[in-house]
């Protein structure tokens, strides 16, 4: 692939920041869009807007047709079975929020368990605790080893005929870490017990085909992928969404309201309530056409590439701890150097242009794990380049020796 061609269709990388060029590495909490992303926005607003489903007129005709074939183009993406499975939701926080909603209103009691991991991040931690608050569920943790790779010899012990369902992300947002899903749901599947797969930080980088890991549910941001901020995606086999009820009440997932009774929609309106974010469902639409056009697989191979190539840079640091060793991993590296703060090393490298991740990335207990309150995180997408890491090297070795 031409990196240069593509990165003209970026156009915020041409810009400069503190009088230098932008070396963006902060990919993994929101990617940059492309062009044809912003324009489908603009022109949807100017020449289509309408609300969708409920109008007679033209306008809301052509923009449920748009925002339905939005639907279908996520479908495909992930080889859903129909788009009755397909769900937009604001994000996948939410997404993850609602089937916890939904799936422990209906089939999770006192006592019963749902199964995580230590490296997961707070949306997919928070609400589980929400709901052994709110019905006095139990949360078991699968551990790590060293490198930062699931125990699944442990994993197997944690089930119990009260393990009702198993939560966890296919891709480390902090280690890189790349988990053996697949593998993972066969487990559960043996066990009885259904599976959700947090894929915000899978889909960009990975193919990800539902029907092929036999999924239960699978959520996903537009905005990690580079569409716009505010939609996601809830993927759940349909003989799941039909038993479950509702996550919210209003317009659209309701089919008859009267004050003695209300009937639902179909899926998957049942939960989309209210107006759904049609321009937004455009622009994912065309974010993933984009990536399907590069190539999911070609997209892999670059930023493996980049890994590879900033790990063995950056290994050559003196006094550099680099946190994440999988054998198999996604385009992170999570370091810290000597004892720099991490927020310092961030803040002196944006002064250099370079854009990089600070902190504890939503994964408190994953920091607990490492026994480090944060670190340095540098993730990359198809428009990076070798020799943006070259400056991030060479950023991190200019900053280690102002200490």
């Amino acid at each position: 692939m031409d990196i240069q061609k593509i990165r003209e269709d970026f156009p915020i990388l041409d810009r400069t920041v503190y009088g230098k060029p932008l070396v963006y590495f902060d990919n993994a909490a929101t990617t940059q869009k492309p062009r044809l992303v912003i324009d489908s926005i603009v022109d949807e607003y100017y020449s289509v807007n309408a609300n969708v489903h409920r109008g007679v007129h033209y306008l809301s005709q052509q923009a449920t047709e748009l925002h339905e074939s939005s639907r279908e183009t996520v479908r495909r993406f992930i080889n859903a079975r129909s788009t009755n499975e397909i769900v937009f939701t604001r994000g996948t926080t939410e997404s993850i929020n609602l089937l916890v909603s939904s799936f422990g209103e209906e089939f999770m009691q006192e006592g019963d368990e749902v199964i995580v991991s230590v490296m997961e991040h707070h949306s997919n931690i928070v609400p589980w605790q929400l709901l052994a608050a709110r019905k006095g569920i139990t949360i078991k943790v699968i551990p790590m080893n060293d490198k930062g790779e699931l125990l699944l010899d442990e994993y197997e012990k944690l089930f119990s005929e009260r393990t009702k369902i198993v939560s966890v992300t296919q891709v480390s947002n902090v280690l890189g870490t790349v988990n053996p899903i697949k593998e993972m749901i066969a487990t559960a599947h043996a066990h009885g017990v259904p599976f959700l797969v947090d894929a915000a930080q899978s889909v960009p980088h990975l193919k990800v085909d539902v029907q092929e890991l036999d999924a239960d549910f699978l959520v996903f941001s537009a905005h990690k992928v580079y569409g716009p901020t505010g939609v996601g995606v809830l993927y759940g086999k349909e003989e799941w969404l039909d038993r479950l009820p509702p996550y919210q009440g209003g317009g659209e997932m309701i089919q008859h309201v009267s004050f003695e009774k209300t009937t639902f929609n179909e899926l998957p309106f049942k939960f989309e309530a209210g107006t759904p974010d049609y321009i937004g469902t455009t622009g994912l639409a065309k974010a993933l056409d984009y990536v399907t056009g590069l190539g999911i697989e070609n997209i892999a191979a670059h930023e493996h590439e980049l890994t590879v190539y900033g790990t063995k840079l950056l290994e050559e640091i003196p006094n550099i701890r680099i946190f994440g060793q999988a054998e198999h991993k996604s385009s992170v590296i999570s370091f810290l150097v000597g004892d720099i703060h991490h927020f310092d090393m961030g803040t002196l490298l944006d002064r250099l242009g370079i854009a990089v991740r600070t902190g504890h990335h939503c994964a408190q207990p994953l920091m607990q794990r490492l026994g480090i309150e944060g670190t340095v995180r540098a993730s990359f997408a198809i428009y990076n380049t070798k020799k943006e890491v070259d400056a991030l090297v060479a950023g991190i070795e200019r900053v280690s020796k102002m200490f």
